[in-house]
């Protein structure tokens, strides 16, 4: 009933085409019982995942996890890649290499959804500070996902022939895990076998029974960088005998929004957000420094440049303007970047083509594809586990995760249930195995019909 009222909400602009009939009955009915079968299992794990969450690179009893299930399930099972991740690998004759990435950590964010398996988690960071840590981006349900299809895989050789490598991925938020197990050694030092393919599958905040799956640019290029003024402290009383690096900092915050405004071509989309500023712990004290958490997102190299260099620009000409040596300019620490994400054209197509004959879509109008579906300011690292690799074709799709009728009411008020890190977000327990189906057909079919090179 709730996926008939969505199919009146949802603009008719939305369909392509009537689904052809495409995987044999008996396969989607051996999926469908497989998956119904391990259903407990998978949403056993994806609740103690999700009531224990790790920030990027302390995944460590995430990947423990991780790593146990997919040794029992017969895979060659490397650990502690870049840290926390893992890599597993299962041979069946020759045939495509095809990867399969889900990543693994979680949130600063407080949970607020009132589930009786809610995280209450409270990390303390390197800098001794402490933060409440949840899944609120859904990676909890990636890793469920993944392990879901590597069993069924594993379980069910001759369905394919070829090579699949599972990634448990670490630090993907701080966009930092793939870079990682890439420079640790994935290929060169553990001998991960480079895919021919790689796949994954991130959880979107609408209805279970969508799925975006579509070609070209989906996603936007990141760069997360610090940035610290350096002042003068001194007594609040007397600001004249300081240099306060909290008015150099908030006069950078304003002006950086002109490099969008007044710098970016209109007819581009580009993005400058401070995310935190820290500085200082009393009333009445000028601190000696204050530090700008900053992030970009971009779409193409010169935007990218452009605003690396204008807030340069700006952090220096305030320095100067408050008549600060050159050796006390401000400093800047880059930490995690990606490219934007471009989904292979040929290999996508192979997933849509298996999304719309599995019998997971209802309506032609619930697989959204690049006709339909813009691209969006959201980051992602999971194509630099290959972007290096002479074979980097990868295939990077969404799948709902809301409870439906939650869906509808929120569509109904032109917006979203809830929104990706935001302390609200909820995956919808029947998603679970949805996702897994997903991960399920769309791995069968670039195994047994990869793209045409």
């Amino acid at each position: 009933m709730h996926r008939r009222i969505l199919s009146t909400l949802i603009v008719g602009s939305l369909g392509f085409g009537t689904i052809a009939q495409g995987y044999a009955q008996d396969t989607k009915q051996l999926i469908e019982q497989s998956v119904s079968q391990n259903n407990d299992k998978f949403v056993k794990i994806f609740k103690d995942i999700h009531q224990n969450p790790e920030l990027g690179f302390m995944e460590f009893r995430t990947a423990a996890i991780v790593a146990k299930e997919l040794k029992s399930y017969g895979y060659n099972t490397t650990e502690r890649i870049g840290k926390t991740g893992i890599a597993a690998v299962m041979k069946n004759e020759d045939g495509p290499i095809v990867m399969y990435r889900a990543d693994m950590d979680a949130n600063a964010v407080k949970e607020t959804t009132g589930l009786p398996y809610a995280s209450n988690k409270i990390v303390k960071l390197d800098d001794g500070t402490e933060t409440p840590v949840a899944h609120t981006c859904g990676h909890d349900a990636h890793v469920a996902w993944m392990l879901g299809t590597a069993k069924f895989l594993a379980e069910h050789k001759d369905l394919w022939k070829g090579t699949v490598v599972f990634i448990g991925q670490p630090a993907e938020e701080p966009i930092l895990g793939a870079e990682a197990m890439v420079n640790d050694g994935l290929y060169k030092k553990y001998k991960i076998p480079e895919p021919d393919y790689l796949f994954g599958i991130h959880a979107a905040p609408v209805a279970v029974g969508i799925i975006a799956a579509a070609t070209g640019v989906r996603m936007a290029g990141t760069d997360q960088f610090d940035v610290t003024f350096h002042g003068i402290g001194g007594h609040g009383s007397t600001p004249n005998l300081s240099k306060d690096p909290i008015v150099m900092a908030a006069t950078a915050i304003t002006q950086y929004q002109t490099i969008i405004s007044r710098g970016i071509d209109p007819k581009n989309a580009a993005v400058i957000t401070v995310g935190s500023i820290q500085a200082g712990s009393n009333n009445n004290v000028i601190p000696a420094s204050a530090l700008l958490k900053i992030n970009l997102r971009w779409f193409n190299e010169r935007d990218r440049k452009l605003m690396i260099d204008g807030i340069t620009r700006i952090n220096e000409s305030i320095a100067y303007a408050y008549n600060m040596p050159k050796d006390k300019y401000p400093t800047t620490e880059f930490k995690g970047w990606a490219h934007p994400l471009d989904n292979d054209v040929a290999l996508t197509k192979v997933v849509q083509n298996a999304l719309s004959t599995s019998g997971l879509i209802e309506n032609p109008k619930y697989l959204l594809d690049e006709n339909v579906l813009p691209s969006v300011m959201g980051s992602e690292d999971v194509h630099h586990l290959v972007i290096h690799n002479e074979k980097n074709a990868y295939s990077y799709i969404n799948v709902g995760i809301a409870e439906p009728q939650r869906f509808i009411e929120a569509f109904k008020q032109k917006k979203l249930p809830f929104n990706a890190h935001n302390g609200d977000f909820e995956i919808d327990l029947s998603a679970i195995p949805y996702g897994t189906k997903a991960g399920i057909f769309s791995m069968l079919a670039i195994l047994n019909n990869p793209p045409k090179s």
